[in-house]
């Protein structure tokens, strides 16, 4: 058997029987032909033809060669037909790889090549990229491992470095994009979110613009509540004039975001929130109808007092915030019908529910919450900052449960380094650097949630999904917040530990006020080849722009899998399913597997909503989830699905009617005319920023 074997870059690896068998594996399963006794024949057969060969490393070519050859000597045309076929498939993506000058030494999917070189990899100063993945990755682990010199040997810190390159390496545990972009770079700028305040004076609206600009720069996103800005129309006692109220300013905020890019990657995104007993908030309800404001997202700060006006059909008390008194009353229904319109016209605005939020608040010595970051799930006190990371659970599944014996390790290793990552940042501000520091708020989520469901059986509208969304989160929360006690006793609480709630709940001591949050993941979930966040599958097949003039056809892994094993794969099929997204429906595909994959539209509202609230009951902090509601969706359903997100004490809401944008980021086909999806199109929410 020869020792080693030359890849097509030239270096030589270990010879390894066994992926020959992987690989003739795969193509019997697509085409139903035969098992794993039979791609071991097959490999065997391929050996022993090297042997004869007497030549010490053979070539990747030469060995695929031998392998349809021996496919088709052993009376497996069908299969040998299918092995060419992805072997052109991958010499395809091979090329596509060199095209964007990205040496792939992952195998990662084009998608996640062609994102890691837009927004990740470090380029140098003509912008051609000089790193690959795993350099990027070794980058970050040995950044992020450095603050373990404080508390352990050279040695320790290294191991440090290897535990959070690997996981980082198997696709099993991502941090927020700022992190993987600088990361052991000179911006250094790691943290996600933000929220800044905005005080009711021109110097200060000022300051936070120039704020949110730094930040912007540096990478990160930003949230704001207006609600401290008096009304238009008020007085302005040292000018003599009046006022020209919140959403005035938010347009200020908003075209300065357009000519910012974050870190030069990205442009900004932003959150902006009035309190529902603003004077102005029917102005900001209806702000994004005439099109403007398109780098903010708009929440409505609903509190108590409003709910219980509109469960008593009544009339609620709008306040000026200068002056403190009241200025008018309206009726809750009023308020609520206009915002569930505006949300069923192009998604805005969401809710968040500020009381609920408040009620939750792990600092309440250190200030109250009034504003989240762009995409809801990370409630923040003013300046400060927090860090995120998610853990693919897809990649922890086994038999029919998850591996509660390796996601374990995965889950403290993620606190230690999102831990790592507070002292490991570069603040772009002083204030935000002193709160950070005081609270050190760390987010652990999950993503491929989906994913995992599908491999384990279950339909994402279940109550078994339900359960096992609980079980999950229960076992991340808990083993998250002991990983943080146990740092807590080697490296000190965080400095606002005795005066938070933790302490009257029994803990001796906690390095993070908050250690879980549920984001949206965006790219990162490309990278990792993942369903975003906790969201449901948007399409089962689908062609995506990847390149000028190029489009690929993409299926979830899981279906073709799925698919072959049962004999009904074709790439005919696929066609079928790309035009709409959905399998449900499309001749040939069994009804059970048309029940397991139900994509994001097909899932009623009461099903999101619910699989929300299972997360939330045991995050820290919030849970981005996007409800999707077909075209079909009437102002109603809006209304219902706003109500039962209160009943369910969910800290926010956010729904998306299908169509409700002229340009929406994510669209169906139609028949014979599949749409293509951007290449940076991630399957999450339509509004997600």
């Amino acid at each position: 058997m020869p020792e080693t074997i030359k890849k097509r870059d030239g270096t030589l690896e270990a010879f390894d029987p066994e992926k020959i068998t992987r690989a003739v594996l795969g193509a019997l399963s697509e085409t139903g032909a035969g098992g794993r006794e039979v791609a071991e024949r097959i490999s065997a057969d391929v050996v022993s033809k090297l042997e004869g060969r007497r030549r010490a490393t053979p070539g990747v070519e030469e060995v695929q060669d031998l392998v349809e050859e021996a496919l088709i000597a052993a009376g497996f045309e069908k299969v040998a037909r299918a092995y060419i076929v992805h072997r052109e498939q991958h010499a395809e993506a091979r090329r596509a790889k060199a095209l964007l000058g990205v040496r792939d030494d992952l195998k990662l999917s084009i998608n996640a090549v062609k994102v890691l070189k837009e927004r990740y990899l470090v380029k140098d100063l003509a912008g051609k990229v000089v790193e690959t993945p795993r350099e990027m990755f070794d980058r970050v682990a040995q950044a992020v491992a450095g603050p373990d010199a404080e508390y352990h040997s050279a040695g320790e810190v290294e191991r440090s470095a290897e535990s959070f390159y690997r996981m980082m390496t198997d696709l099993e545990f991502l941090p927020n994009s700022p992190t993987l972009m600088n990361a052991g770079t000179s911006l250094g700028q790691l943290a996600a979110c933000f929220v800044i305040p905005v005080g009711d004076s021109i110097i200060e609206i000022f300051d936070a613009l120039k704020d949110m600009a730094i930040i912007h720069q540096s990478g990160g996103g930003t949230g704001f509540a207006f609600s401290r800005l008096r009304p238009a129309g008020d007085v302005v006692r040292s000018t003599g004039g009046v006022a020209s109220g919140p959403v005035s300013f938010m347009r200020v905020f908003d075209a300065a975001t357009n000519v910012i890019k974050q870190g030069g990657r990205r442009r900004g995104a932003n959150m902006g929130v009035l309190r529902v007993d603003h004077p102005d908030i029917v102005e900001f309800i209806a702000a994004k109808s005439d099109g403007s404001l398109q780098n903010f997202n708009l929440s409505v700060s609903v509190t108590d007092s409003f709910l219980s006006a509109l469960d008593a059909g009544g009339e609620y008390e709008l306040v000026n915030p200068r002056s403190k008194e009241v200025s008018r009353s309206l009726p809750a229904e009023e308020i609520f019908d206009l915002a569930a319109s505006h949300a069923w016209r192009s998604g805005d605005p969401g809710l968040v529910f500020i009381d609920e939020i408040n009620r939750h608040n792990p600092t309440p010595a250190a200030g109250a919450f009034e504003g989240t970051n762009p995409c809801g799930e990370q409630p923040l006190l003013d300046y400060e900052s927090c860090n995120l990371g998610s853990i693919n659970v897809s990649r922890f599944v086994s038999g029919d449960d998850f591996d509660w014996e390796r996601l374990g390790p995965v889950i403290d290793e993620g606190v230690h380094f999102l831990d790592n990552v507070i002292d490991v940042c570069r603040y772009p501000l002083d204030s935000i650097d002193k709160i950070t520091r005081a609270n050190r708020k760390i987010g652990l989520g999950v993503m491929g949630f989906a994913d995992a469901l599908i491999l384990l059986g279950i339909p994402y509208d279940s109550e078994e999904a339900l359960e096992a969304a609980k079980r999950l989160m229960r076992f991340v929360s808990e083993r998250a917040r002991r990983a943080s006690a146990a740092l807590a006793r080697e490296r000190g609480s965080f400095p606002g530990f005795k005066a938070s709630i933790w302490p009257a709940r029994g803990f001796e001591a906690l390095r993070n006020a908050t250690v879980t949050t549920i984001a949206p993941t965006g790219t990162i979930s490309i990278i990792a080849g993942c369903a975003s966040g906790i969201e449901p599958l948007f399409a089962v097949s689908y062609f995506r722009k990847v390149m000028e003039g190029t489009l690929f056809l993409e299926e979830n892994e899981h279906f073709r899998r799925i698919a072959a094993e049962r004999g009904f794969h074709s790439r005919d099929l696929l066609g079928k399913i790309a035009e709409s997204g959905s399998c449900t429906g499309v001749e040939g595909v069994p009804e059970d597997v048309q029940r397991l994959f139900v994509t994001a539209h097909e899932v009623a509202p009461e099903w999101h909503l619910r699989m929300q609230a299972a997360f939330q009951e045991y995050t820290d902090n919030a849970v981005s989830k996007t409800v999707n509601l077909p075209a079909s969706a009437s102002v109603g359903t809006v209304k219902r699905v706003f109500r039962m997100a209160a009943d369910l004490k969910l800290k926010g809401i956010t729904v998306y009617r299908y169509g409700s944008r002229s340009q929406q980021p994510l669209s169906h086909g139609r028949a014979g005319n599949p749409q293509a999806f951007e290449s940076e199109w991630t399957g999450i929410c339509d509004t997600c920023t």
